[in-house]
């Protein structure tokens, strides 16, 4: 773990400041969903979401994840679990949960469950959301820091864990950083190799289009070229044993890109899972979401 160490010390991610994607892993099979309209922020910045389809997790149960940075979503999350019932997602993971208590507790209320770090109006703050049919499987809660947070869940002899991640961006310091890949690379070894892992996250970095030496982790259908933060995110799920979903499935562009602002278009959300559990990986691919109301 050496040269995973060097890298960590060496990170320094790129910032964000616009919506990015929504992630989803699921298990369902059959034809894709209609293509909705794409979802403008407040500032008009386009806001996109993305999923993964993903087969027999759990006995015969599907399931379905996504992640998302909901950013300047604040207090929408009748929103979120609105797209969750029309997407059929299971688990979304989220990043930036910049909610009130109320507008939490109002989520609980519907019959979803929210699970988030720190105090709910941190803007570095990560959750995940879980549907009516999961909540009861989840068996334990781990928050590290502000930018992590694991579910665990049994189901008969089954075992999975969910994990949502917030990497710092650009412009904070080194430190946080370091502490936050090391965080990561801590909560993946506590994890038994038995045990299905999803991880969806804004990791601020871009792997690229090509594998480029990383064939195992990196499919080979990403976006635009690899920067130094995107390589040290192939190296530390190199060394841990994990594979990027988003970058095994051959996509238009439009069903790649989690980041854009003005003439920038990049792919800094993505899905990691263990290599032994690719095979049950359908598919992963960006889609827009729906208008969203804003008051005024």
């Amino acid at each position: 773990m050496n040269q995973l160490r060097n890298n960590v010390n060496a990170r320094s991610l790129p910032g964000s400041n616009a919506l990015y994607g929504s992630s989803t892993v699921s298990k369902e099979q059959g034809p894709l969903h209609r293509r909705p309209d794409v979802v403008k922020s407040k500032q008009g910045f386009p806001h996109f979401r993305e999923r993964v389809w993903v087969k027999k997790l759990v006995h015969d149960r599907r399931i379905r994840f996504g992640t998302w940075n909901i950013g300047t979503l604040t207090g929408k999350s009748m929103e979120i679990v609105d797209v969750m019932v029309r997407r059929k997602i299971n688990f979304m993971c989220l990043q930036e949960t910049k909610w009130t208590g109320a507008k939490a507790k109002e989520l609980d209320n519907s019959g979803f469950k929210l699970w988030y770090t720190g105090k709910i109006r941190s803007r570095n703050g990560v959750g995940i959301i879980v549907d009516k049919e999961w909540k009861k499987d989840v068996v334990d809660v781990r928050r590290v820091g502000d930018r992590i947070i694991v579910l665990k869940l049994v189901v008969g002899q089954d075992t999975f864990n969910v994990i949502s991640g917030y990497a710092p961006q650009v412009g904070l310091a080194e430190h946080f950083k370091v502490k936050f890949w090391e965080d990561l690379e801590g909560v993946l070894q506590d994890i038994p190799q038995g045990e299905k892992v999803f991880l969806g996250g804004d990791l601020n970095g871009h792997v690229g289009s090509v594998a480029r030496g990383f064939e195992g982790v990196h499919g080979g259908f990403g976006l635009g070229e690899m920067n130094g933060e995107g390589k040290s995110i192939l190296e530390f799920s190199e060394a841990l044993d994990l594979s990027i979903a988003n970058t095994w499935f051959k996509k238009r562009e439009e069903h790649l890109i989690t980041y854009k602002s003005g003439g920038t278009c990049s792919q800094i959300d993505f899905f990691l899972i263990r290599k032994s559990d690719r095979k049950y990986c359908l598919n992963c691919k960006v889609i827009p979401g729906r208008e969203l109301d804003y008051p005024t």
